[in-house]
Order: structure tokens, then sequence, then C-alpha cells
């Protein structure tokens, strides 16, 4: 009830400012426009009246012109291309926003006669669901568009990964500011946006552990694969007598069938989350195992593209061996939220055909059911990608704690949410109390990367 409510109280506020021409300027002028006037004719002041009648007629022919600029601009109808695929923004560590590394969107398709003293704007509102998290925040962006030129470079950018679901539309304003009139046809848009690249880091991985037989057979040039001539020690059993009397030459037949040796890459992702609400940090933690498994998953099949990965989640498994297989996934995993922590075993779970060799596991500290999972693996060889928040012991003592080298925590900021055009949940403001402390998991091959949301 109060979801559809809520959905009810959106688009009612969306009709209203989509049919509410006249912004705040405009409101303003009207108004004051008036005040003079009635105040000017009681007291007879000619200049007073002059200044607020001519006024009212530029906000009168302004409104005109809008309104005939709108009606002729009804059937536009812009393409929003976004850059494929879709990013977020690197984090620095150093600067107060992140850089401004990811493509601008294009909007094409602008080419509508627009009246003097207006100009085409292009607007998208919607909402951002980080990490697929079920709380989105509300996004908007703009851009005008140059005169005569039917093109515009909208700055579209994200601080993370998830989901982003809105609307993109044309407004045609003045330049005084004084109205904004819907034109054109709106677009309705959902994609996923990508992890930014984590910082590149050297793992040994094994995939021999994980190789197994495999039969191909081939159907090209079938006469010629299935028959030849006879080689002393084929036997005589395998001679085609027929052919062999056709063409008067012995004709042997040979095994279609050819072994090879396919190595299968077991991966689990635990995207096992918190019980209650998920903080911004939690969030962020998810976005940077997100990062290191598309990394994992690409520098592998980079160095061997014969590789098949069996790729387990929270919400299912699937095999991956071919490079559009991989990005189908990684726009899969882009969108891949939280789930409820369980109990998870790596032997009931297994996909059918996956090979008993290494395992790779990529978690965060929200998993709780992971020691236990770890323990379940029992002797068989196990390495482990962790994402978890820097403590607060000296940096050497925490590496040491954790098996690996001194890295540098990936910091995302709440205002970096602000200065891109979002609107921050206030709830990440405020982080939730009685969360269990970080996660003790034993010393494994692997890596450990830091990641903390700040203010």
């Amino acid at each position: 009830m109060n979801a559809s409510r809520a959905g009810g109280l959106s688009r009612f506020y969306s009709r209203f400012r989509d049919g509410f021409v006249v912004g705040p300027s405009g409101c303003a002028a009207a108004a004051l426009s008036l005040v003079i006037l009635v105040r000017s004719l009681a007291a007879r002041n000619a200049y007073e009246i002059v200044l607020a009648l001519t006024v009212i007629c530029v906000w009168a022919v302004l409104f005109l012109a809008g309104s005939w600029g709108a009606r002729r601009l009804s059937a536009l109808e812009p393409l929003w291309k976004l850059p494929s695929p879709l990013t977020a923004e690197s984090p620095r560590p150093d600067a107060a926003l992140p850089a401004r590394d990811a493509a601008p969107a294009l909007v094409t398709g602008l080419d509508g006669r627009v009246p003097w003293f207006f100009r085409l704007h292009f607007v998208v509102r919607g909402r951002f669901f980080p990490s697929g998290n079920s709380r989105g925040c509300p996004v908007s962006a703009e851009t005008s568009v140059p005169p005569g030129s039917g093109t515009a470079r909208l700055d579209l950018s994200f601080p993370m990964s998830g989901v982003f679901e809105g609307e993109g539309s044309c407004r045609l304003r003045d330049i005084l500011g004084f109205f904004s009139f819907p034109c054109g046809l709106p677009q309705r848009r959902s994609f996923p946006v990508r992890s930014a690249p984590c910082p590149q880091k050297t793992f040994r991985i094994d995939p021999r552990s994980g190789a197994e037989d495999r039969r191909n057979k081939n159907t090209a040039d079938e006469e010629r694969y299935y028959m030849r001539e006879y080689a002393p020690g084929d036997r005589f059993r395998d001679i085609n007598w027929k052919s062999s009397e056709r063409i008067d030459t012995l004709i042997t037949r040979i095994s279609p069938d050819s072994q090879e040796k396919v190595s299968r890459i077991e991966v689990y992702f635990r995207n096992y989350g918190p019980s209650g609400r998920a903080h911004l940090g939690d969030l962020w933690m998810l976005d940077r195992a997100k990062a290191r498994l598309a990394q994992f998953l690409r520098s592998v099949k980079e160095e061997e593209s014969s590789y098949v990965f069996h790729v387990r989640t929270a919400w299912g498994s699937r095999e991956i061996a071919g490079q559009d297989e991989l990005d189908n996934f990684l726009e899969e995993l882009a969108a891949l939220p939280f789930a409820p922590s369980r109990n998870e075993y790596p032997e009931g779970d297994a996909l059918p055909g996956a090979s008993s060799g290494e395992l790779y596991v990529f978690s965060t500290a929200c998993d709780a059911g992971l020691p236990s999972f770890l323990l379940a693996r029992g002797e068989k060889a196990v390495s482990l990608f962790f994402v978890r928040p820097p403590s607060p012991a000296p940096r050497g003592e925490q590496a040491e704690k954790d098996g690996g080298p001194a890295a540098e925590s990936e910091k995302i900021r709440v205002r970096d949410f602000a200065g891109m055009g979002f609107v921050p949940d206030p709830l990440w403001l405020f982080p939730p109390g009685n969360r269990a402390p970080v996660l003790a998991v034993p010393v494994l091959p692997g890596l450990v990367d830091y990641a903390e949301a700040v203010l």
C-alpha cells in the first residue's frame, strides 16, 4: 500500500512539474510586476507604470513564443546514446570529486527550429540504485543544445556500480529563465552501470587442477575426415571394402571423436549482506568485490581464451565460455544486490560438470557465513578475494594479520553523489548500530582489498 501510494505521488508530482511551465524567476517577475503596477496606479507614478507594463509585456510575449515553439517541437524524438559498456568513474583518494574519465552520453535528433531568445535543453531525471540496492537515490542531469547543431553532449556519470531507471525529455527554456515548456517525446531508459576498475594486483591461478577431457567432433569435409588410405597397423575390420573396391585402393574408417583438455575454473561470488539495511560502506564493499571479480575473469580470459568459468552467486549459477557470455555476465553483475545471509556449502551447490579443483571465492566483510563456508571446504585448495574496511590497527600490523601486503583503502564519499547530480540517501549519514564486527577469516592465498565510505 505504501509503495503504491509513493508511486502515485511520484507520478502526480511528475505531471505537475511537466504541466507547470512557469519557473521560479517567472513567478517572481510576474508577482513583482503586478505589485508595482497596482502601487503605481494608486500613486499615479507614470515611470513605475511603464516599467511594470514593460515587464508584463515581455513576460506575455515569451509565454506566447514558448507555447508556439513547444507545439512545433511536439513530435521531436531525441536519441540518447550511452557509452557501451557504461562504467562508473574511478575515485581518486586525493581529489574532492571523482576523476571525470567517463565518456559523455550523446543526444542526437534535436534539429527542431527554436524561437528567438529560447534554447532547447535535454533533461534526464530518474533514480539510481547503487549496487542494486532497493533504496534508490534521485538523480538529474541537464544539457543545452548549441544553436543549429542538433546534437548535445550529456555529462551523466556515476560514482559506483548499480542500475539507473529514469526518463530523458526535452525542455524549451527562455534565456531569462521565466518559462520551461515540455516538448518532444520522452524516452524511458533502464541500464546497468559497471564497477570502476580496481587497482591492478597480481594473483596466482592454477587452472590445471580443474582440467578435464571433452570430446569434440568436426563435421567439416566429412568424407575426408572419416576415411583415409590404409596404413600398416590399421585394423582389418575398419577397412571400407565397398569404397576400396570402387576406387581400387584400400580405405580405412577412422573415429570422428577427438580428445582435448578443457580448463574449468570454479568461482563463487558470495554477495551475502547484512540482515538490516545496507549502509553506503556495505554497498561500496560489494562494488569493489564486483570490480575484483570482473578483473579476475578478464585477466584469466585474456591469458587463455579456452578457459571455461563456472560462476555461482547467491541468485544462481552459470557457465561462461565465450567473450559474449562474459560481457552478458558483467552486465548482470552490475545490478546484483545483496542477498540474505544463509549457509552454503561448496560441494552440495556445485554446478553439474564442475571440476573438483581449486575454488576461487570472492566475498566481503558483510558475509557472515563465509567462515563456515571455508571450513566446509576442508583440505581442498581455496583462493580468497576478500573486501573489508580498514581497521584502526597500524597498517603493517593489519597487513600481517590479513596475510598480504599493505594496500591503500579505496574511498567513496557521500559528497561525491551530490557533486554528480545525485541526492544522497539521508540514512547514509548515520551508520546502522549493532553492526557485527569485521569477520576473522583464515589466512588463505588470494587478495585483500580495503574499502570504506566517508563524508
